[in-house]
């Protein structure tokens, strides 16, 4: 059964210390989720996942459906034995309900209250996608946290737009929750996550967060942010929900971000995070350090034989130099991306357990100010929409988020 336990509350800040629990093992939070969009962390084993110290990985039930198909997942059982044979991926999975994605394909895509008809990007076939289709996916997923299908809205959307979004998201937030309780599996129970919806309008989070806590979910997420929104709304808008959500109960805030992002929404009583930034940074030959983020592209780097990071213990800093990463990305070696997203992984998965350790012991606050110092930023938000239209498939168009 998911459970939740709030264990240390921060003083001068509202940043929480807690765990939960499910059926495939406990989670320690606030926590990083590795995003496995295609059922796999791009570039990495599972072995390497373990590696980084990964608690739980996010899997998309738009794609997962598209390819291979709910019939696969009925046939392997769920989702942790299609990852790897016997005993398969043994660490708890949430997956995303797929309204993202559906977003994100504006000319393929029509959206009415029933739920969203859209192509394939796979074949061009048309599909359908409604609060109940998503639920049986992710149940045939065997998921551990599933996440209700919202109608997701850019931050740039006028007010009529975003309230028409966001009583849509709700309707169908109840939908998912009937599902769920209609077609729970017997062997282990599976958590629903609502999506409090609202834009950048103060509002509509406040109606959103008031009545979507009425109703039995085991957590709420913070949608509809890190879409063009600058830094202070999306912090804002964080800040108003979070006021107003159950302290028993984890929060979620969706697709953020880069490790500034992440310390200051934990500050702001933020629990779950997931973003495809330190995977798809390392493509491109980024990486985040104790010193800041440094890229292995520019010439005279092919001269350095210092690990990326003097204070880093990952497999990649142990092993290779900035000069061989270098060349690896310039001659776009699968390898290098491989290389560049463990690193990355291995420092916002210790980034999250130092943030853990700093609640507990009372000093979160010299944490947060160390980690403004290292990546200071300017008051603009990252955009999910603009990193999903540039990670498309090349057959109609589908962001790889």
């Amino acid at each position: 059964m998911f459970q939740f336990d709030l264990l240390k509350t921060d003083l001068a800040t509202k940043a929480r210390r807690g765990q939960f629990h499910t059926a495939h093992g406990s989670v320690q939070t606030p926590v990083f989720m590795p995003v496995g969009t295609m059922a796999s962390v791009k570039t990495l084993e599972i072995k390497d996942l373990l590696e980084v110290d990964t608690q739980i990985i996010l899997g998309n039930t738009f794609h997962l459906m598209l390819r291979p198909g709910i019939e696969v997942f009925n046939r392997y059982g769920n989702l942790h034995k299609f990852l790897a044979r016997d005993p398969g991926w043994t660490k708890p999975i949430l997956t995303d309900s797929g309204g993202f994605q559906i977003f994100c394909l504006p000319k393929l895509r029509n959206i009415k209250e029933e739920g969203a008809s859209f192509k394939s990007y796979v074949n061009g076939d048309t599909h359908f996608l409604s609060p109940e289709t998503s639920i049986q996916m992710q149940t045939a997923m065997g998921s551990d946290i599933m996440m209700v299908l919202d109608w997701f809205m850019t931050s740039k959307a006028d007010y009529n737009e975003t309230k028409k979004a966001m009583e849509v998201t709700h309707r169908w937030a109840l939908r998912s929750l009937a599902e769920k309780k209609k077609a729970g599996r017997e062997d282990y129970d599976q958590a629903l996550f609502a999506i409090c919806q609202g834009g950048v309008f103060e509002d509509l989070r406040k109606q959103s967060v008031s009545f979507l806590t009425e109703h039995d979910f085991n957590g709420f997420a913070i949608g509809g942010l890190a879409v063009g929104e600058t830094k202070s709304e999306r912090e804002d808008m964080t800040d108003i929900a979070t006021d107003l959500l159950p302290k028993n109960k984890p929060r979620y805030l969706m697709g953020v971000g880069t490790p500034i992002d992440l310390v200051e929404a934990v500050a702001r009583g933020v629990d779950m995070f997931d973003c495809v930034i330190p995977t798809m940074y390392a493509q491109r030959g980024t990486a985040f350090t104790t010193i800041g983020k440094i890229s292995v592209v520019p010439f005279h780097l092919r001269f350095d034989n210092q690990p990326l990071d003097p204070n880093c213990a990952c497999s990649t800093c142990q092993n290779y130099s900035v000069g061989y990463l270098s060349h690896l990305v310039k001659c776009r070696e699968p390898s290098g991306w491989r290389m560049l997203s463990i690193h990355n992984l291995h420092y916002y998965q210790k980034l999250m357990a130092e943030i853990r350790t700093s609640i507990e012991e009372g000093t979160f606050s010299l944490l947060l100010n160390r980690i403004r110092a290292v990546y200071p930023t300017s008051n603009h938000s990252q955009n999910r929409v603009s990193m999903a239209i540039g990670e498309q498939s090349t057959v109609i168009g589908a962001p790889l988020l």
